[in-house]
C-alpha cells in the first residue's frame, strides 16, 4: 500500500538516489549524456537537505520511498516529482496529486509543476498547469 508522507532529513539520500534513477531511466530520449552526468552529479548537500525537510513529500511503499515531490506553498508550484522507475508505468505516479493537498491546505488555488518534455503527458493526466 502507497502512503504519503513529509518528507523528513532522513529520507534526503533516499531522494537524491531515487532522483538520480529516475533521471537516467526516463529522461535519455530527451537529454545528451554529458547533460544527464551533469544533472545527476554530486552527492546530498546541506541545502538539499533543509530543502527536503521544508518542502518535500514521499511516496512510500513497503517502507520504500518510491516517489517524491516537492510543494513551493508561496509560489504554488510543484517541482521534483520523481517515481521510482520500476513503479514507473506501473501505478506508482497514481498518488501524485495528493502531492498537491498541502497547496489547498495552504490557501491555494491552483498548483502548477514544471514541465519537462519527458513528463508533459503524465502531467496532463494529473490535471497539473505546465510553466
Amino acid at each position: 500500500m502507497n502512503t504519503i508522507r513529509k518528507a523528513s532529513q532522513n529520507d534526503a539520500q533516499a531522494i537524491f538516489n531515487l532522483r538520480n534513477r529516475a533521471i537516467l531511466a526516463k529522461c535519455s530520449a530527451h537529454y545528451t549524456e554529458e547533460q544527464l552526468s551533469l544533472w545527476t552529479q554530486g552527492s546530498v548537500f546541506e541545502r538539499f537537505i533543509t530543502d527536503v525537510v521544508d518542502t518535500f513529500y514521499v511516496s512510500e511503499m513497503d517502507g520504500q520511498v518510491i516517489g517524491s515531490g516537492k510543494l513551493n506553498t508561496q509560489t504554488g508550484l510543484v517541482d521534483a516529482i520523481f517515481v521510482e522507475p520500476y513503479y514507473s508505468g506501473r501505478g506508482g505516479e497514481k498518488d501524485a496529486p495528493v502531492f498537491i493537498a498541502p497547496s489547498e491546505r495552504a490557501g491555494l488555488a491552483i498548483a502548477n509543476a514544471r514541465i519537462h518534455a519527458q513528463c508533459s503527458a503524465f502531467l496532463s493526466r494529473m490535471r497539473l498547469c505546465g510553466r
